[in-house]
């Protein structure tokens, strides 16, 4: 993208109202620039469905325009300070999906056609509520890329606390008054999900734990922004559409800033490699909530309001994601070490010899790959190539201190576990290890 220092002086703090048509393009302006430090307040579309609906995107999702950081350049990385994450939306529908045959060039989420008037990426317009009520401005046709096989549609408590799943007579009536419930952000283009009005299992209960779904940095290539990881990425492989890449471009280009990941929420850091002048810091795909591997393939997906603290790091060794979750969402093998356990480690060392015991601090190093076996191997390998340690070692640290944790199902991975302080200060990150988990 467009080298936003060259625009104006770079500030302390940029408001975010605009979005991509569902592709990362480093070819396309950022906004900003953003001083080394500053802040980014964004309000947020809803990802996955809505988009999904809305065959003109070209994405899956809709994400915001990717701002410039200033003194960010390629093999550095930015470090994200998740200061708010609130939903806006009052309610919204998701369920598993199904993609009829005919409707899209090689994939659903990134061309989408008619199969009448055979437009790829065509303009529509809704015509009553139900799955059938998107239809293509040139020829009238229902156009349907994706299927809701078992649906719901939820409602959330004004407190932020649950949501409650809705009966037909009561999704039908929210249908009619889709863009009001799904708050909508006013840029956004997007046919809000909640049109559809599935209802397929009423009188549920959920929690509300939200998350981002979408933050990152833009990839080095025009890539579509929920293919912007190894196992979405997948589908970009030699595909017949405008998008297709190699898979050699794939890994080279991603940034994996679609991770689906239930961590990525208030008060957790995450650090994101940089592939093009200024970084381009990017954000969406916000979910009400989720339980780890989004095994439904989708979830609540809610517009919002997103608060983050941006700051360069020179010199990341890896080419992905690292986070720093709150302490709740460690794994127990994990969680840092309390005094009365360190008193009791100590009495062992002294009674077997034991010089020095090692100081240790929670990290989650992110995996992506096509399938879950080789986002782990990816996971493992950037957490040795960070760490400076062999691939054996960070198998033993991540059985006896920490998890392997699903972000999604079919490619998404954490490898958290405690490691050395010393290894986090080298790359830079045991500081914000201290911060975080108040070491």
């Amino acid at each position: 993208m467009a080298d936003g220092s060259s625009i104006s002086t770079p500030r302390r703090s940029i408001v975010v109202n605009e979005f991509t048509n569902s592709v990362l393009d480093p070819e396309q302006p950022m906004l900003g620039p953003l001083a080394d430090g500053g802040t980014i307040i964004a309000n947020t579309a809803p990802g996955c469905w809505g988009p999904m609906i809305t065959p003109s995107l070209r994405g899956g999702h809709e994400v915001t325009r990717p701002v410039h950081v200033d003194g960010a350049e390629p093999g550095d990385a930015l470090v994200v300070h998740i200061r708010d994450v609130t939903v806006t939306s009052l309610a919204t529908s998701s369920g598993h999906d199904s993609s009829p045959e005919g409707f899209c060039l090689g994939d659903p989420y990134v061309a989408a056609r008619c199969p009448v008037c055979d437009e790829v990426w065509p303009e529509t317009h809704i015509e009553g509520i139900g799955p059938k009520a998107v239809h293509c401005d040139k020829c009238g046709n229902s156009v349907t890329p994706f299927e809701i096989v078992h649906g719901y549609t939820v409602t959330f408590d004004p407190t932020g606390a649950v949501g409650l799943t809705l009966p037909k007579q009561a999704a039908d009536a929210i249908a009619e008054d889709a863009p009001n419930y799904a708050a909508l952000p006013d840029n956004s283009r997007q046919h809000s999900i909640l049109t559809y009005a599935p209802s397929d299992m009423p009188g549920v209960m959920v929690r509300m734990r939200p998350f981002m779904g979408q933050l990152g940095t833009c990839p080095s290539i025009a890539m579509p922004d929920s293919h912007n990881a190894g196992d979405f990425g997948a589908f970009l492989e030699n595909a017949p559409h405008a998008y297709g890449l190699t898979h050699e471009e794939i890994v080279a280009h991603k940034t994996d800033g679609h991770m689906d990941i239930d961590a990525v929420r208030a008060g957790a850091v995450l650090v994101c490699p940089v592939k093009v002048a200024g970084g381009g810091i990017y954000m969406g795909d916000m979910h009400a909530g989720q339980g780890d591997g989004e095994i439904a393939g989708h979830t609540m997906d809610v517009a919002g309001s997103v608060t983050l603290q941006v700051s360069v790091l020179k010199e990341w060794p890896i080419d992905g994601p690292v986070l720093f979750p709150l302490t709740e969402d460690l794994p127990p093998m994990a969680q840092p070490f309390t005094a009365a356990e360190t008193a009791k480690a100590q009495k062992l060392a002294t009674k077997f010899g034991v010089q020095k015991i090692e100081e240790t601090a929670p990290v989650s190093v992110i995996g992506t790959a096509a399938n879950m076996n080789s986002a782990i191997e990816n996971g493992l390998e950037r957490a040795a190539i960070l760490l400076g340690m062999s691939v054996a070692e960070v198998r033993n640290r991540a059985t006896i201190n920490g998890a392997i944790e699903i972000g999604r199902d079919p490619g998404v991975i954490q490898v958290t576990f405690l490691a050395p302080l010393a290894k986090l200060d080298a790359v830079g990150l045991g500081d914000i290890a201290r911060e975080q988990y108040g070491l």
